[in-house]
């Protein structure tokens, strides 16, 4: 005999039950701390911390799990227009996807990210070598590990790899003049970066910086949380007015990309999993050209002798701080995403 809906609201957890411990809590913000910090510079993935942690498998279950149907379901329940609110229906929904694990764990993204990128905004005000040469790093040392993991066995992975190699090559370091910083553009990086974040060897940041958008957005987030800041102290609202539009795009894109294009990615992997990885890794290595590009076109940049050897050194140190992240991940293999 089916249960009544009343015996099945019953057997939900209470709001007590649910809430996990604070140890629990505690490792899956610092987990989230170390995924915002990789995903808030190009070249190193969120989702390769999240495999070296363990909680990648778990991270893909509860974003899958989140649809609109337990969306509209989770505000349903917390609303009198259906038959009065039900905190505990609510409860068991949030459980459903995992609720306080992603929660948790996008509490210490953000806050991550934040960090990072106010920092990533200084640097670039005052070490544009430094910072883009350690950028460099990172997203060479990052091609050599995936190259090392893929294989192109078929004119179709071929085909794909040039594509994406040529996308990523002919973009960097002119996307912001073909693309420019309107809003909807915003929009689309939102979606196509944080869809990326979530694949192992994929750095969202730097799909950012192949579309021209990687340092106004940094820019802009730091302005952002000083408009925040000023906002408590004295009540100043200009900097929210000013970056309030272009963050709120951005995160909108991400939570549409999150739930659409990171499903799409995963569809083409299952479709054609070799073209898909070809694509991808393409991309990395044309982006390549991307740092180069944006000391090349600063004024009064150039690639003197000094500047290729601060450029050049502190790209070592970007390319062993990846190639350490990929000795500690050596169980990890791109086929398996």
């Amino acid at each position: 005999m089916p249960s009544s809906p009343d015996h099945a609201t019953e057997s939900r957890p209470t709001l007590r039950e649910s809430v996990p411990p604070l140890r629990e809590w505690a490792s899956t913000f610092l987990v989230g701390l170390f995924m915002g910090s990789a995903d808030a510079v190009p070249g190193v993935s969120g989702g390769t911390i999240a495999l070296i942690a363990g909680i990648y498998e778990r991270l893909i279950t509860a974003v899958t799990a989140v649809t609109p149907e337990r969306v509209v379901g989770f505000l349903a329940a917390l609303t009198p227009l259906s038959g009065g609110v039900s905190v505990r229906e609510a409860v068991g929904i949030f459980d459903d996807v995992d609720g306080w694990f992603l929660l948790a764990l996008l509490g210490g993204i953000v806050t991550a990210v934040v960090t990072i990128t106010r920092v990533v905004h200084w640097a670039d005000q005052q070490y544009p070598v430094v910072l883009f040469g350690f950028f460099f790093g990172l997203i060479a040392a990052s091609a050599v590990v995936l190259l090392r993991a893929i294989s192109i066995r078929t004119v179709g992975s071929g085909a794909a790899a040039v594509v994406g190699f040529l996308f990523a090559f002919l973009l960097s370091g002119s996307a912001d003049g073909v693309l420019g910083g309107d809003l909807p553009v915003v929009f689309v990086a939102g979606a196509i970066a944080v869809s990326a974040m979530i694949l192992p060897g994929i750095s969202g940041s730097l799909l950012l910086v192949i579309l021209g958008q990687y340092t106004r957005l940094s820019t802009a987030l730091s302005e952002f949380v000083d408009g925040l800041t000023g906002l408590v102290t004295d009540g100043s609202t200009d900097a929210i007015a000013g970056q309030g539009p272009v963050i709120v795009t951005f995160v909108g894109g991400g939570l549409v990309g999150l739930f659409t294009v990171s499903r799409l990615v995963r569809y083409a992997l299952d479709r054609n999993r070799e073209a898909t990885l070809a694509f991808l890794v393409a991309l990395v290595v044309g982006a390549l050209r991307a740092p180069v590009a944006e000391i090349r076109g600063r004024p009064g940049y150039g690639f003197s002798a000094e500047v290729v050897a601060a450029f050049l050194g502190v790209a070592v140190l970007g390319a062993v701080f990846v190639l350490a992240l990929d000795w500690y991940a050596a169980d990890f293999e791109i086929e398996d995403i």
